[in-house]
Protein backbone atom coordinates (compact mmCIF):
# COMPACT_ATOMS: atom_id res chain seq x y z
CA UNK A 1 0.00 0.00 0.00
CA UNK A 2 2.56 2.59 1.04
CA UNK A 3 4.41 1.64 -2.52
CA UNK A 4 1.38 3.18 -4.29
CA UNK A 5 0.25 5.83 -1.32
CA UNK A 6 3.83 7.42 -0.65
CA UNK A 7 3.98 8.89 -4.37
CA UNK A 8 0.80 9.50 -5.35
CA UNK A 9 0.86 11.92 -2.17
CA UNK A 10 4.23 13.46 -3.55
CA UNK A 11 2.73 14.11 -6.63
CA UNK A 12 -0.67 15.76 -5.14
CA UNK A 13 1.47 17.87 -2.96
CA UNK A 14 3.56 19.24 -5.94
CA UNK A 15 0.34 19.73 -7.48
CA UNK A 16 -1.13 21.92 -4.70
CA UNK A 17 2.57 23.64 -4.31
CA UNK A 18 2.24 24.73 -7.99
CA UNK A 19 -1.31 25.66 -7.61
CA UNK A 20 -0.45 27.99 -5.21
CA UNK A 21 2.25 29.52 -6.77
CA UNK A 22 -0.40 30.22 -10.04
CA UNK A 23 -2.32 31.71 -7.52
CA UNK A 24 0.35 34.13 -6.48
CA UNK A 25 1.23 34.92 -9.68
CA UNK A 26 -2.44 36.12 -10.72
CA UNK A 27 -2.97 38.07 -7.25
CA UNK A 28 0.79 39.94 -8.70
CA UNK A 29 -0.40 40.27 -11.91
CA UNK A 30 -3.90 41.32 -11.04
CA UNK A 31 -2.24 44.50 -8.66
CA UNK A 32 0.72 45.23 -11.37
CA UNK A 33 -1.84 45.70 -13.99
CA UNK A 34 -4.45 47.96 -11.68
CA UNK A 35 -1.70 49.96 -10.42
CA UNK A 36 -0.63 50.43 -14.20
CA UNK A 37 3.12 48.93 -13.86
CA UNK A 38 2.27 46.26 -16.47
CA UNK A 39 0.42 46.67 -19.65
CA UNK A 40 -2.29 44.15 -20.93
CA UNK A 41 -1.33 44.99 -24.18
CA UNK A 42 1.65 43.23 -23.82
CA UNK A 43 1.50 39.77 -25.65
CA UNK A 44 3.38 38.03 -22.58
CA UNK A 45 1.30 39.48 -19.92
CA UNK A 46 -1.84 38.53 -21.57
CA UNK A 47 -0.99 35.35 -22.03
CA UNK A 48 0.09 35.06 -18.38
CA UNK A 49 -2.56 36.87 -17.06
CA UNK A 50 -5.10 35.04 -19.20
CA UNK A 51 -3.90 31.40 -18.07
CA UNK A 52 -3.71 32.19 -14.42
CA UNK A 53 -7.42 33.82 -15.05
CA UNK A 54 -8.21 30.37 -16.31
CA UNK A 55 -7.08 27.95 -13.88
CA UNK A 56 -7.99 30.01 -10.91
CA UNK A 57 -11.57 31.35 -11.25
CA UNK A 58 -13.57 28.14 -11.26
CA UNK A 59 -11.52 27.55 -8.00
CA UNK A 60 -11.77 31.26 -6.45
CA UNK A 61 -15.63 31.81 -7.80
CA UNK A 62 -17.54 29.66 -5.42
CA UNK A 63 -15.44 31.18 -2.72
CA UNK A 64 -16.45 34.82 -3.97
CA UNK A 65 -20.18 33.75 -3.65
CA UNK A 66 -19.41 32.27 0.10
CA UNK A 67 -17.50 35.48 1.35
CA UNK A 68 -18.92 39.06 1.81
CA UNK A 69 -17.45 41.58 -0.33
CA UNK A 70 -14.42 43.21 2.21
CA UNK A 71 -14.94 46.64 0.53
CA UNK A 72 -12.36 46.93 -2.86
CA UNK A 73 -10.73 43.73 -1.14
CA UNK A 74 -10.65 40.06 -2.55
CA UNK A 75 -9.98 37.69 0.59
CA UNK A 76 -10.61 34.75 -1.66
CA UNK A 77 -7.50 33.87 -3.03
CA UNK A 78 -6.43 33.88 0.80
CA UNK A 79 -9.32 31.34 1.81
CA UNK A 80 -7.96 29.29 -1.30
CA UNK A 81 -4.61 29.20 -0.10
CA UNK A 82 -5.56 28.48 3.27
CA UNK A 83 -7.57 26.01 1.88
CA UNK A 84 -4.91 24.42 0.00
CA UNK A 85 -2.79 23.84 3.22
CA UNK A 86 -5.16 22.68 5.08
CA UNK A 87 -5.41 19.98 2.15
CA UNK A 88 -1.84 19.77 2.40
CA UNK A 89 -1.52 18.73 6.12
CA UNK A 90 -4.19 16.18 5.64
CA UNK A 91 -2.31 14.45 2.97
CA UNK A 92 0.93 14.71 4.82
CA UNK A 93 -0.66 13.03 7.87
CA UNK A 94 -1.81 10.13 5.71
CA UNK A 95 1.41 9.45 5.12
CA UNK A 96 2.54 8.98 8.88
Amino acid sequence: MDVILGPTVWLLLQIIGIYVWIIIVNIVLTWLVTFNVVNTSNRFVSMVGEFTHRATEPALRPIRNILPAMGGFDLSPVALILGLMFLERILIGLMI
